[in-house]
């Protein structure tokens, strides 16, 4: 039995009070989820704050992006100790926003995943097609190489410690959203690479996200389908009672 991740990626909103407050209100919401991990990813500044108002509540605080160094003269970049020293357990790699506007590619992608683990945190890394490449019918190719060149190149020991979230840029930020059975066929794609790579055992427990649109009336159908394992949610998950009804999909 794989355990669900339900984890919000806030991107660029909340201040560090309105972090708090978040928090604040949906701790009580949550507070019976079982069996399911649930994670909230602030932007940078407001990390500390959201660790203080998660603590005890078994909720995990992830960041966004982590750069593959401990420390140097990289201005602007924060390391996986300065973000684990704070208490993140989690953070999000290979955005595909961070591929869009900041250049990140496969090789970042690994770099990065390999300086998270090697600290401590659990890696959520991100693959995904975008619109003109599945019109094309290229999204197995693009799924494919986006594996080989950021995953694949893992040690088992390590790629038996990472998320993947897989997310149709297509489907993010636009309404749209892959139909479960769509979402399913690239989930089982993924499972299929691991398994490749790693063999049974770790493709079976690998757990796999779905992140595109997700919202509290499409969660519980994309949940159904067998290889989807939790969902990486945006907008949605920028209210806590919203988020809540994701988190408590059935």
């Amino acid at each position: 039995m794989r355990t669900p991740v339900l984890a919000g990626n806030w991107k660029m909103y909340k201040s560090a009070h309105e972090a708090s407050a978040f928090l604040n209100e949906l701790v009580p919401l949550v507070r019976d989820s079982r069996h399911r991990e649930v994670v909230v990813c602030p932007p940078f500044v407001a990390l500390p704050a959201a660790v203080s108002a998660a603590r005890g509540s078994g909720i995990d605080v992830g960041a966004q992006d982590v750069f593959w160094l401990k420390e140097g003269a990289y201005t602007g970049e924060i390391s996986a100790p300065m973000l684990l020293a704070i208490g993140c357990q989690w953070v999000i790699i290979g955005h595909s926003e961070r591929r869009e506007y900041f250049g990140e590619t496969d090789e970042t992608v690994f770099k990065k995943t390999v300086a998270a683990i090697e600290s401590g945190l659990k890696p959520i890394v991100c693959v995904g097609e975008r619109l003109e490449e599945r019109e094309a019918g290229q999204t197995e190719d693009v799924l494919a190489a986006q594996f080989e060149g950021g995953l694949a190149r893992l040690a088992p020991d390590q790629m038996a410690r990472i998320v993947i979230a897989y997310e149709p840029v297509w489907a993010i930020g636009t309404g749209r959203t892959a139909t479960p059975e769509m979402a399913s066929a690239a989930h089982k794609f993924i499972r299929t690479q691991v398994h490749k790579s790693f063999g049974a055992e770790i493709a079976d427990t690998c757990r796999i996200l779905y992140g595109g649109s997700v919202k509290p009336d499409n969660i519980a159908a994309l949940m159904a389908q067998d290889d989807i394992d939790g969902a990486l949610v945006g907008g949605a998950s920028l209210d806590a009672k919203s988020f809540a009804s994701i988190v408590h999909y059935a």
